[in-house]
């Protein structure tokens, strides 16, 4: 990192306050410059000490996170790391619309507030900061997409074709751009993974199909993979296609991480590429790393087709940017066009000789 990054601490906790101060400062290349007890001392802080990166808690009294969230992103926009104890279902939905918002990671507080707790949650909270030091704040602010008018319904035949995309730093924001703009005639398989703790992509899931025209959902182990229909893998576990005699189907395991997180994109996207050779579309959106590059290179090679976000729209141009490097037949497009981009190669795809 080329020089220390200014941090704004935001927990109505003294304690717990003073405990991230602590992790923060010791992670190197960023320095704590202010800790804010509730949305109220945040908005004054931000605008008085121009912090680089803010961590926010979204349960605070007075301005609660969320709305001071909304403020920071459109009047003085920077990166947030919502640090949260989130646990219940409305709290996860809670996060899931912090994403919305803007903020570019979450990390959740661990669930005993002790030293060992927080030496387990300290490598997230440092991954989360780099990420948020590398991310693009010029984006505009998402434009929240129509609620569907009459929804497909649930397609009950197999899937030809599937569409896999990778997603991290910035994903959920741009899945909620991607995901409600798939024609509601799509008729293929798309499967996402988007780097998560378990507990959270069912609400990522959740918000998603409120928001699509299409039906969407967390992956099940062992369900049969279907045309028309958006599956999410669980956080924590990889997700997988395999063929089930004809038909292909989603298997959920728990191998071991791929390039340090689980889920990775890599061992869907390579099994994309041997289940339906010729009949696949990789995806790589914003992230930090290179997930999903190995993954697009064996989609490609076994006659599939490439997606990858630009530069102008990614949170973190990370994973795009060495997917198009390493990978040169995957096609770039910025955000608001992959929607479309999946529609036109799965056209392409099926008018090519099987």
């Amino acid at each position: 990192m080329p020089s220390e990054k200014r941090v704004l601490v935001v927990d109505d906790s003294v304690l717990l306050g003073a405990v991230v101060r602590e992790l923060v400062e010791g992670f190197g290349g960023f320095r704590v410059v202010g800790i804010a007890r509730d949305g109220d001392d945040a908005l004054r802080m931000v605008h008085a000490l121009n912090p680089d990166i803010v961590t926010l808690d979204i349960e605070m009294p007075g301005v609660d996170g969320l709305h001071a969230l909304g403020y920071i992103m459109s009047e003085c926009p920077r990166p947030v790391v919502m640090v949260s104890g989130a646990t219940r279902r409305g709290d996860v939905d809670l996060t899931i619309r912090a994403f919305e918002l803007g903020a570019v990671e979450f990390v959740r507080k661990p669930d005993v507030l002790s030293s060992d707790g927080w030496a387990q949650v300290a490598p997230r909270l440092r991954d989360a900061l780099r990420a948020a030091a590398e991310a693009n704040t010029t984006l505009p602010m998402l434009v929240r997409p129509r609620l569907p008018g009459e929804k497909r319904p649930r397609s009950l035949h197999a899937a030809s074709e599937v569409a896999v995309v990778a997603a991290s730093t910035g994903g959920p924001r741009a899945l909620a751009e991607v995901i409600p703009a798939l024609d509601a005639h799509l008729d293929a398989a798309v499967v996402v993974v988007q780097h998560m703790p378990p507990g959270f992509t069912a609400g990522l899931a959740r918000r998603l199909d409120q928001l699509s025209m299409l039906p969407v959902r967390e992956a099940q182990s062992g369900e049969p993979l279907l045309a028309g229909t958006v599956y999410i893998a669980p956080g924590g576990r990889h997700l997988v296609l395999e063929r089930d005699g004809g038909a292909a189907r989603l298997v959920c395991h728990d191998g071991p991480n791929e390039h340090g997180v689980r889920p990775a994109a890599d061992p869907l996207f390579r099994s994309a590429a041997a289940v339906f050779p010729g009949r696949s579309v990789g995806v790589v959106l914003t992230g930090m790393g290179r997930d999903g590059v190995d993954g697009l290179k064996a989609i490609l090679a076994a006659g599939g087709r490439g997606l990858v976000q630009d530069r102008a729209t990614s949170a973190v141009y990370g994973m795009p940017a060495q997917a198009r490097a390493l990978v040169k037949e995957a096609q770039e497009f910025p955000l608001q066009g992959i929607a479309a981009g999946i529609a036109q190669q799965v056209q392409a795809l099926r008018g090519a000789p099987r």
